[in-house]
């Protein structure tokens, strides 16, 4: 088990996403009519390092070639808002499409709401980049929309499925795995719900350093284990596993809260969101037990089970490397 986890390890630190885990979240249309012929213009795209994602939204009807009203450059995200006076259904049967998002892996969440109700919500991806923004016929809200950006969002974040990976290094399989991915699951789910809801705030860029540490001292607990030595996360796994899952909590919700939800539609978009990042831990995790288990399979056939002592000792310094660099990273962002 130990040996193929750490060939997976060794591809989660040194992938050619690793650098920039946690740094594709989604972008965001929003046209709301909050008064009769008056309608508020979002566009929301996200940022890596000190460049925005080239992504360039546009509207048939002219909307989004007009002046916005306002621009801003964060660390996150750079942000358009337009004020645009038209008639009642002056957005019926534009054609919204994103330029650049066929050569990305970015989704962009579309939320239009006129004054009478009517609206959209949907998600465009890499693989449908345009939508005819039809609301006298718009159907309800697409329920699978959010569900699937959880999952997404959990199977692209490396270094939350890097700890993930640690915990069952170290646990291994049986009971004590399920406690420990149980007390993870709780606890992130609460931060998740507390954060995007609004009744907690945390430091963006500090809990993403604190998440980095939490992946770095898994891999001090790990090392400590192949020495002989049993650290408090290997004798009671759910105490560290729930306590370090309120850090990942936090991360989870900054990248839902960070669209721009609406928020009517949060409790029903943090449900599905919360469901999806457990359906894509629980599908990673049965991935690592099922390599595990051929893996072990092989190693018997053709090693009489043997395990090379040098694979043994590399996941603890592979993920510990790329934990480090990470919290480096992370952490001169803090002070920036």
């Amino acid at each position: 088990m130990r040996a193929l986890l750490v060939l997976l390890l060794v591809l989660l630190a040194f992938g050619p996403q690793a650098a920039s885990a946690h740094e594709v979240r989604p972008a965001l249309f929003q046209a709301v009519e909050t008064v009769p012929g008056r309608w508020q213009v979002t566009w929301k795209q996200p940022v890596m390092g000190d460049r925005a994602v080239r992504l360039e939204p546009h509207l048939s009807n002219g909307w989004l070639a007009k002046t916005p009203l306002r621009e801003e450059l964060t660390s996150s995200y750079y942000l358009r808002r337009w004020s645009i006076k038209a008639p009642s259904g002056g957005l019926d049967g534009a054609r919204f499409s994103v330029g650049g998002l066929d050569g990305t892996i970015t989704d962009v969440i579309v939320h239009v709401r006129s004054r009478s109700g009517t609206g959209i919500d949907t998600i465009l991806r890499r693989d449908r980049t345009a939508i005819d923004l039809a609301l006298t016929q718009a159907p309800p809200m697409a329920v699978p929309a959010y569900f699937r950006l959880g999952v997404e969002h959990i199977l692209s974040g490396i270094d939350h499925l890097a700890f993930v990976a640690g915990l069952v290094l170290l646990v291994g399989a049986g009971r004590r795995l399920i406690g420990a991915i149980t007390a993870f699951t709780v606890a992130h789910s609460v931060t998740l719900a507390a954060g995007t809801l609004g009744w907690v705030h945390a430091p963006a860029a500090t809990i993403e350093a604190l998440i980095a540490w939490s992946i770095l001292f898994l891999a001090f607990e790990l090392t400590r284990k192949d020495g002989g030595a049993k650290g408090i996360t290997a004798r009671l796994p759910w105490i560290a596993a729930f306590a370090f899952g309120l850090l990942h909590g936090f991360g989870f919700a900054g990248a839902l809260a960070e669209t721009g939800l609406p928020h009517q539609e949060i409790p029903v978009a943090l449900l599905l969101f919360n469901l999806g990042v457990e359906a894509g831990q629980l599908f990673f995790v049965g991935v690592l037990l099922a390599l595990a288990w051929t893996w072990r399979r092989i190693a018997r056939a053709d090693w009489r089970g043997a395990e090379p002592v040098m694979l043994r000792k590399v996941a603890p310094y592979a993920l510990g490397c790329y934990a480090g660099f990470l919290f480096v990273e992370r952490t001169a962002r803090v002070f920036t």
